[in-house]
């Protein structure tokens, strides 16, 4: 009998949600996707030291001996995640996403700026841009970069998503693709009701992510839905047949050493036939949605937060490693 993981190739693209370059390698996925956490943690493993000091040297050439220390940190810092997506390039077929720094999700004109500079990265570095998606956190700011930056065919994956608000925003504006984070979802409304576990298909998480996936197919909005951040493996085989799912090494190995039978859950004429309303999203609508929305509010702020912490533990690794490799 077939492994769940191979069943679940063949209706859903599979992602690794990592920056652990030996695990994309196992699993042969299509797609990757990274964040601050990931690369921080990654940037702290061994054997990803040479990655590491590389763009400090890199970064050091380009800026010149008397440079500032400080600024060689900025320069590598903003080079690493490239550095890190360009080796996973070299191992996936498709994409890569690479996430705009989270400290600028309520600043638009500075998100679309961070945008056209990774991607100019990339380009510089011989590869298409229609192989990266720019990552950014999906505030109202952050849609609406994101919609600048698609026009200019820049494609990007707006993150943190908790709400249909949220995920209707970047449907209606053009954006390719959403991350709709199942596990945090379900992290939150346990906290909340106090319950200890959830019944896969009863999952907040779950039932979040199949009604997105149900209004986009019922209105034919294309940005594409892929499942994130999952807490064990019947969130993932409850979301079987939605468009993407980007899902950890751990997982991702539970999911590769388990035989049985996986049935399709989404598809596109159960979410035609469904009863949902469309919406008319505007930015006051998003605002008063997010507002009334506890859930979506607290962890969209809680996320850029860890994102955001994650990025100055990043700064302080380089600080420390730049001294050791100049001392």
């Amino acid at each position: 009998m077939a492994t769940l993981l191979d069943q679940l190739k063949e209706m859903t693209v599979v992602v690794a949600d990592t920056g652990d370059i030996q695990a994309i390698e196992k699993f042969t996925p299509r797609d990757a996707t990274t964040n601050p956490s990931l690369i921080t943690a990654a940037a702290q493993m061994p054997q990803y030291q040479g990655i590491v000091d590389d763009t400090l040297k890199a970064a050091r050439e380009t800026l010149g001996a008397h440079a500032p220390a400080s600024e060689v940190v900025s320069l590598a810092f903003d080079r690493l995640a490239v550095s890190f997506g360009l080796k996973i390039l070299d191992i996936v077929p498709g994409r890569v996403s690479t996430e705009v720094d989270a400290r600028l999700s309520f600043d638009t004109e500075a998100t679309i700026a961070k945008g056209r500079d990774l991607i100019a990265q990339y380009e510089a570095a011989g590869v298409s841009r229609e192989r990266i998606l720019i990552k950014i956190a999906a505030t109202w700011e952050g849609v609406m970069a994101a919609k600048v930056l698609e026009e200019e065919g820049i494609h990007t994956n707006l993150t943190l998503v908790f709400g249909l608000h949220q995920a209707v925003a970047c449907g209606e504006n053009g954006i390719q693709l959403i991350s709709p984070f199942v596990g945090r979802i379900l992290d939150w409304y346990k906290k909340d009701t106090g319950r200890d576990s959830y019944e896969p298909a009863e999952d907040p998480g779950v039932v979040s992510v199949t009604q997105i996936y149900n209004y986009f197919k019922k209105f034919g909005l294309e940005t594409e839905v892929m499942g994130a951040s999952f807490r064990n493996v019947g969130e993932i085989t409850e979301l079987a047949g939605v468009d993407l799912l980007t899902i950890s090494p751990a997982l991702l190995d539970e999911l590769h050493s388990t035989e049985g039978d996986l049935p399709r859950k989404l598809n596109v004429e159960d979410a035609k036939a469904s009863d949902v309303e469309r919406i008319d999203m505007t930015e006051e609508t998003f605002k008063a949605m997010h507002a009334a929305d506890r859930m979506a509010t607290e962890k969209l702020q809680e996320g850029i937060d860890g994102f955001a912490k994650a990025l100055e533990t990043l700064e302080e690794l380089l600080a420390n490693r730049l001294a050791e490799l100049e001392s």
